[in-house]
């Protein structure tokens, strides 16, 4: 009996795929698409983990069985190659990083194939290949056209070691979470785009949008939509002086008994007292070195300092203190608050810091023991009292709005996307800026801006980015007018690339255009989109923000890019540690008892699961898992391990498990010597074996379609049992077997169906049709309740024992929302009838 080498089997069908441009994308747009998507990685030395390939298996699943169903597939891959990491690895090493950049993809490229995606490797595409980066450089233009892209002298967080500006998320307690290197706040001219324009669009179009829930929430609260009243404040003293302030709870005006400005506010200067502007510009400076997030931190205790100014409170005309605090942000809302200390927790506690008088204006609470947050009706608040919340805002804005004293407005979190970086490795700007100032785009025919050479990848010794030391680069003219003028030394952020590349893939050799309409309206949106959900808010948001702008330029038909999104779940491993804080490779440690102790000795470890680091010697390699066991193996494992979108353990014995199953198809199946397999014959299959059959093609199906992958495996487990309990089998059962297996272990299918009569690929042959007739008087339609209350069917058959009833109710989305978080207390079932779940 030949002997299951996935080795040699894989080479072969690999070759066989690339020789024959096997996935190459179709031509023909008579057929229906799908257009399936990973999110396109950053290719780090480091190479793949076994993490790595767990949404790309899922989507190459999915990729496979769409074209057996007849569909035209769209699945391309790519790298998001700009970015700081291969700039400082080029620091380090003296090279440049285009070439460490290409080294690590053709590693990246190596190990997804020997993994058998089927990728249409024709469309491969990197962000830092100058001509795909000329259109992004493109659409910036575009962003420029409408207004949408600026440039402006904006605080931001400066790291002089690393020579460049961070966001707010890298930055804590003054220093850069990944080195620890000193943070400091500077003001530097950046480029900024105006993503708060397309708050309202970007809201409301997630509502078409078949994402997760937990997701769409991360956005809207990143968006941060409030509807609340302009509020104005004359100072006192000071001519044409008004503090302008943004408040939700315009409602409680009556209560405010000071203000606070953020540190930056352009009031600052010309309020401050005389008395106390060395106090304002001490505190001011030590405010310059705080990020936004720890300016904002709840667990941080509040300051601030008294300007010496005084703001007449509009509705009770008394005057109010102002303050600087490092607390409000001068670029969310106006940058001034109207302080509430009675309804209000951070005024509160910051009012009984600074011994700030507090009013009560809604009852139901003791204000001098804690702020009341809650509804109840307005007191100490003149013409508004003994109205509710509700009905007093309206009320309140209509009485500022008839004086001018003020109006209604919606007002975002989401901010002006901050988009320079002072690094070498990202997209130019197509910009030029003249002797007087004036920034100039530069014509389409001028692009790609390609990165200059320069002698070093650090910022100069006077703190300019590194392009700054491509002087006879830097220094051009116009195009336009011939004048003299410098180019832009910052670079785009990586976010750049990956807004648009969806797009790309589309039409990646079109030297025209972007993107071709015709191809554009065929294959967008993105059908399905697969990536982790530590791109929940930026990435996606962005990526949308640019999309929206295509298309009111014209150059896109969809108002979304993503139709449907799936997070798929991390990856972990067990890690061991000994009681210095050690960690063993798992090749070194070995279980007695329960226990864990490091091989051959006595010493004890502590286990646990964790993300895959190096540090910890948990990392699991995906070529040595290949190596062992071989690709099928590896992707039926990841596939097996549990739902598809939540975090499980990595367990080398699992690959295991999946490669002696592959091994006992291989053994009942495969050809031997030119032959068919012996149990292989020509006949038809008894009622019960071909009713067998057809339910894994509909059990298979179905969770294919729902991506319930561990499942199908499970069903197709269930059928090679089957298989393996009669004397013959038929070849068409044969057959069928193997087209359903296709989709997960592709190289075994391949090879499998060749020995079984198959005289090309079977990846365009027909998917399994199940055949509901033979199954219509076994099966049923069994409704599912939670509560007393239908929240789905499922179709068992007829003496289905209970724990398998329990089990397939569990795969519908609607029942397993309704019990997600509670507790099932009690399980009625009634054969043939009906299932009730009760919870509590």
């Amino acid at each position: 009996m030949a002997e299951y080498r996935p080795e040699e089997i894989e080479k072969r069908w690999q070759s066989y795929w690339e020789e024959h441009r096997t996935f190459r994308t179709p031509e023909d747009r008579t057929r229906p698409k799908y257009y399936v998507l990973d999110m396109f990685p950053y290719p780090s030395g480091a190479g793949l983990h076994v993490g790595h390939p767990e949404g790309y298996t899922a989507t190459d699943i999915l990729a496979r069985y769409k074209r057996m169903r007849g569909f035209n597939v769209l699945h391309p891959m790519g790298w998001d190659a700009f970015g700081l990491p291969a700039e400082r690895a080029a620091m380090r090493e003296g090279r440049h990083p285009a070439e460490l950049t290409i080294e690590n993809i053709d590693n990246f490229r190596r190990q997804i194939k020997r993994l058998g995606f089927s990728y249409d490797w024709d469309r491969e595409l990197s962000t830092t290949d100058p001509s795909y980066y000329r259109w992004t450089q493109w659409i910036f233009l575009k962003l420029m056209e409408r207004g949408l892209a600026y440039q402006a002298e904006v605080p931001v967080n400066w790291c002089p070691a690393q020579g460049t500006v961070l966001a707010n998320e890298e930055v804590e307690d003054g220093r850069y979470v990944e080195t620890g290197d000193p943070v400091e706040r500077r003001l530097m001219k950046q480029w900024l785009l105006r993503i708060p324009a397309y708050a309202e669009r970007l809201l409301d179009d997630l509502e078409e949008l078949d994402w997760p829930e937990s997701i769409k929430e991360m956005q809207r609260n990143w968006i941060g939509r409030s509807e609340g009243a302009l509020v104005r404040f004359a100072v006192e003293d000071v001519a044409d002086a008004t503090i302008e302030v943004f408040t939700t709870r315009p409602d409680t005006l009556f209560g405010a008994t000071y203000m606070v400005l953020a540190p930056e506010h352009v009031l600052v200067d010309s309020i401050t007292t005389s008395a106390q502007r060395a106090a304002v510009e001490s505190y001011r400076a030590q405010a310059r070195n705080k990020s936004d997030l720890e300016r904002t931190d709840l667990a941080k205790g509040k300051t601030g300092v008294d300007t010496g100014a005084r703001a007449l409170n509009p509705v009770t005309g008394e005057t109010i203190p102002v303050w600087v605090g490092d607390y409000v942000l001068a670029t969310y809302g106006t940058g001034a608050i109207m302080a509430v200390p009675g309804h209000d927790e951070r005024d509160w506690e910051f009012a009984r810091a600074y011994d700030l008088p507090v009013v009560e204006v809604i009852s139901g609470g003791d204000v001098t023991e804690a702020a009341h947050t809650g509804d109840g009706e307005l007191v100490n608040s003149g013409f508004l009292d003994g109205l509710r919340v509700a009905e007093a805002k309206g009320r309140i804005i209509d009485w500022l709005e008839e004086r001018g004293l003020g109006e209604r407005r919606i007002n975002y979190r989401l901010r002006d996307w901050l988009f320079s970086r002072q690094r070498y490795w990202g997209e130019p700007f197509p910009v030029v800026t003249l002797e007087d100032g004036t920034v100039r785009p530069l014509p389409e025919d001028a692009l790609p801006v390609e990165l200059p050479h320069v002698d070093a990848y650090r910022p100069t010794e006077d703190g300019e980015p590194p392009l700054a030391r491509a002087r006879d680069w830097v220094r051009t003219t116009d195009p336009g007018s011939g004048a003299p003028a410098l180019r832009e030394t910052n670079t785009m952020p990586q976010w750049a690339g990956s807004c648009w590349y969806y797009l790309r893939f589309i039409d990646p050799h079109n030297d025209e255009l972007a993107v071709d309409p015709e191809l554009e309206r065929y294959w967008m949106p993105v059908d399905l989109y697969v990536g982790g959900a530590e791109h929940a808010v930026l990435h996606l948001l962005y990526a949308r923000f640019w999309h929206k702008v295509l298309y009111d330029a014209g150059v896109v038909s969809t108002k979304e890019p993503f139709r449907k999104l799936y997070n798929q779940g991390m990856i972990l491993a067990f890690s061991y540690r000994d009681g210095n804080g050690k960690y063993h490779h798992p090749d070194n440690v070995e279980e007695r008892d329960g226990e864990w102790y490091v091989k051959g000795t006595e010493e004890r470890l502590h286990t646990q699961i964790e993300k895959m680091s190096k540090s910890k010697l948990n990392v699991a390699n995906p070529d040595e898992v290949i190596d062992r066991f071989g690709a099928d193996a590896l992707r039926l494992y990841e596939m097996y391990m549990g739902p598809l979108d939540q975090t499980k353990p990595w367990q080398t014995d699992g690959v295991r498990g999946m490669h002696r199953f592959l091994a006992r198809a291989f053994r009942l199946l495969a050809a031997e010597d030119g032959q068919r397999a012996a149990r292989v014959v020509d006949t038809s299959a008894p009622r019960e074996l071909e009713q067998a059959l057809h339910r894994t093609i509909r059990k298979v199906t179905d969770e294919l379609e729902g991506m319930r992958f561990n499942t199908g495996i499970a069903a197709l487990i269930e059928l090679l049992n089957e298989l393996y309990r009669v004397e013959e089998v038929p070849v068409d059962l044969a057959r069928t077997f193997v087209l359903l297996l296709s989709p997960f272990a592709p190289h075994l299918a391949e090879e499998l169906w060749e020995g079984l009569g198959g005289t090309e690929t079977l990846a365009y042959e027909a998917w399994p049709e199940v055949n509901e007739r033979l199954l219509e008087e076994e099966t049923i339609e069994l409704a599912v309740q939670v509560n007393g209350r239908l929240r789905g069917t499922i179709v068992v058959t007829k003496d289905a024992a209970k724990d398998e009833v329990l089990a397939e109710a569990r795969t519908v989305e609607n029942v397993q929302a309704h019990l997600d978080g509670r507790t099932v207390v009690k399980e009625i079932y009634v054969p043939g009838r009906i299932l009730n779940l009760i919870v509590k």
